[in-house]
């Protein structure tokens, strides 16, 4: 809960911290209402904020999106549609490289194992969660009550209003916030253009400016077999943005670093990224190579290549930032700035009780489980053995009552679990096998193959032998025996011979271990210390701020402009004319070979239409899909990447190059009449 709200705070967090008034991933109980009001003078009515936000959608896969029309029509991006678009495809239908038009309703095709959700509501519960973690508990005491008092309050709010029910830690334990989302899982694929469009410019082009690329698919949202009647959707502005337009960003930011310590950021730079970015390096050559074999495995493996990229270059430019010591002193500075004014104050500095050396503790304790942790708990092992996993883990977990469970399996959880463990999406067994043994590969490297866990789990084998042999033998691919195994709870799973069960039940005990260690002797001493913090913040400098972000609803706004690089003007928008003109400067050479659909309507295009524009909205991972909108709520743009210099935007905001990069609303329409011919979709839009 926030205290001592100042009324002064912000011109004091304003002169100490720099801070620009385009900055914040603003919550939505507490929108930036003064901000606007002075730079832009714009009046945040609860009216507003409450249509804006129940528009706004999340993917469960990791994006973001919106309603576009009252029959429960959502446009995302392309690249967080490609999860469900490469599950549709068969080997002589891919999707993802031919695009997808539904004609009808009946031509709608539903995901296998997609959930979307709408936030509701949102309820402060930080009292609740705080009263129960006594002083005089230790870590584990703490840690367990901690987690029982928030599985209880999402089973309470589960039960009374049916909706999915998650409590959200902001300001790395400052405040525990509940959401409600009401949930989607009957969802169907609309339209969807060609890769090449959709992506134009690959892996070369990510990141950079300008951009052509039509990055939009559309769903639809279904219940009880019909589409969903929606009260709030954002209507398209066929003008779209211009230059200079105050503009706004509802969207799901992923998860951010602002707050962390210099103690934390300096781990991060010197042993998290580098062991990270090793393992992003080492995944993309693995699916490279297997998608170069031939045409099925390139279709197979597509998604997630494209993930590895995207992700490799976004760390890259993340640990740029940290390397770069402008921006380093500039956060040492407001460390110390903090810690100096807490020093002052007789009342924070007892409460404070070493803050900053407990976040340092902590880290220190991550350093030495960092990589079993990464291997035993968060590395891709592939779905197969994920699968398995979860299998071992659901039997074990609801034998617990409801509070003791790990969070993930509490009962307000379940139903979202399930859902993608019994998905009959399609599994490539020879995708898995290369994947797999990658996996076994380094932690053969990383614990030694003499060691004895290892041994058992290579039983004598190869990595790359032994998880044929796994893969082979092993019948999780299909849906009903992952529910029969589900079905017949601790019994089914012990009496279970299929051998990717019996390797995750061999290391289910060590990975229980070594994520005990993480959450009871590093997230929690941290949750504890950086609450400590965020209260010496809120005390110093009033409650106008912002928390880092948590992959759930937060409002960005900006203003629609280019930046300067290299002493030259980079314009706000790119034109469709720009995309053809790219394309023959590389004389159409992939990545930058247009679909043939846009070369053969190319006269029937209006060249000067916009096609991608730039704005200082404060975005990050996770806001990609998030509908731009103006000031009348009008929809005008969509989110589907940063600059390169928006990279930095982790660790802090600056609005001097870093920029947004959205598709222009009168692009889409554009391109739906004059490629397309989507008269159908088009109607729906401008209703």
């Amino acid at each position: 809960m926030r205290r001592f709200s100042v009324a002064s705070g912000f011109l004091l967090l304003a002169a100490l911290f720099g801070a620009h008034a385009d900055e914040g991933m603003w919550l939505f109980n507490d929108p930036p209402v003064k901000l606007l009001k002075d730079k832009y003078h714009f009046d945040v009515t609860p009216a507003w904020m409450e249509h804006v936000q129940k528009s706004s959608v999340r993917f469960d896969n990791g994006g973001s999106g919106e309603f576009v029309s009252a029959n429960g029509l959502v446009m995302t991006n392309h690249h967080v549609a490609s999860d469900c678009i490469e599950k549709l495809g068969t080997p002589g239908h891919d999707y993802i490289q031919t695009g997808f038009m539904a004609a009808s309703h009946a031509e709608e095709k539903p995901c296998p194992d997609l959930e979307l959700n709408v936030l509701e509501s949102i309820e402060d519960v930080t009292a609740r969660v705080n009263g129960a973690v006594t002083k005089s508990m230790d870590a584990s005491e703490a840690q367990k009550a901690r987690r029982a008092i928030m599985n209880t309050i999402e089973k309470e709010s589960l039960d009374k209003t049916g909706l999915r029910s998650d409590v959200i830690t902001l300001y790395s334990g400052g405040e525990y916030h509940l959401y409600r989302y009401k949930k989607y899982t009957d969802v169907r694929l609309v339209f969807a253009p060609e890769k090449d469009i959709a992506a134009f410019g690959g892996d070369p082009d990510n990141f950079e400016y300008p951009r052509f690329c039509l990055d939009i698919a559309f769903f639809r949202v279904y219940e009880n077999g019909a589409p969903a009647k929606v009260e709030h959707y954002l209507k398209w502005s066929a003008q779209g943005a211009k230059e200079g337009d105050l503009v706004f960003v509802s969207g799901n930011p992923g998860s951010t670093s602002r707050m962390d310590t210099v103690r934390h950021l300096e781990d991060i730079r010197d042993k998290s990224n580098p062991f990270t970015m090793d393992y992003l390096f080492r995944r993309e050559v693995l699916l490279r190579t297997f998608s170069e074999r031939n045409a099925e495995n390139a279709r197979r493996a597509q998604e997630d290549l494209l993930m590895y990229e995207n992700s490799r270059k976004a760390y890259i430019g993340m640990q740029d930032g940290l390397q770069d010591p402008a921006l380093m002193d500039k956060i040492r500075a407001e460390e110390k700035a903090l810690r100096d004014a807490v020093t002052k104050d007789p009342k924070l500095r007892e409460e404070d009780g070493g803050a900053w050396d407990q976040v340092a503790a902590a880290v220190d304790t991550y350093a030495g489980i960092r990589e079993r942790f990464s291997l035993l708990e968060r590395r891709d092992r592939g779905q197969l053995f994920d699968r398995a996993r979860t299998l071992v883990r659901l039997a074990e977990e609801t034998r617990k009552p409801n509070a003791q469970r790990l969070r993930e399996y509490s009962d307000a959880q379940l139903e979202s679990l399930k859902q993608e463990l019994f998905s009959d999406a399609p599994v490539y067994k020879d995708l898995e096998t290369v994947t797999l043994a990658d996996w076994l590969s380094v932690f053969a490297s990383t614990t030694g193959e003499d060691n004895e866990l290892a041994a058992k789990v290579l039983d004598g084998k190869s990595p790359a032998n032994r998880a044929a042999e796994l893969v082979a033998g092993t019948h999780l691919d299909q849906a009903a025996v992952r529910k029969q195994l589900a079905e017949g709870g601790t019994a089914a799973i012990e009496a279970s011979k299929d051998p990717m069960m019996l390797l995750a039940r061999l290391l289910d005990a060590p990975s229980r271990v070594v994520r005990t260690i993480y959450e009871e002797k590093v997230q929690e001493p941290e949750r504890q210390a950086y609450g400590k913090i965020a209260n010496a913040r809120f005390a110093l400098y009033g409650t106008n701020t912002y928390p880092d972000a948590t992959f759930t609803l937060r409002l960005a706004f900006g203003e629609v402009k280019g930046y300067e690089e290299n002493g030259k003007p980079i314009p706000w928008t790119s034109t469709f004319s720009g995309a053809f003109e790219r394309a023959a400067e590389h004389q159409s050479a992939p990545p930058y070979n247009l679909p043939k659909s846009w070369i053969e309507h190319k006269n029937g295009l209006k060249l000067s239409t916009p096609f991608d524009f730039l704005n200082t909205a404060d975005i990050i991972g996770g806001n990609s899909g998030s509908p731009v909108v103006d000031r009348n709520g009008e929809l005008v743009g969509i989110i589907f990447d940063g600059n390169l210099q928006s990279l930095v935007l982790d660790y802090g905001y600056t609005d001097k190059q870093a920029r947004a990069i959205a598709v222009h609303s009168a692009g889409i329409l554009e391109a739906l009449r004059g490629v397309y011919g989507a008269k159908a979709l088009l109607a729906e839009l401008q209703r």
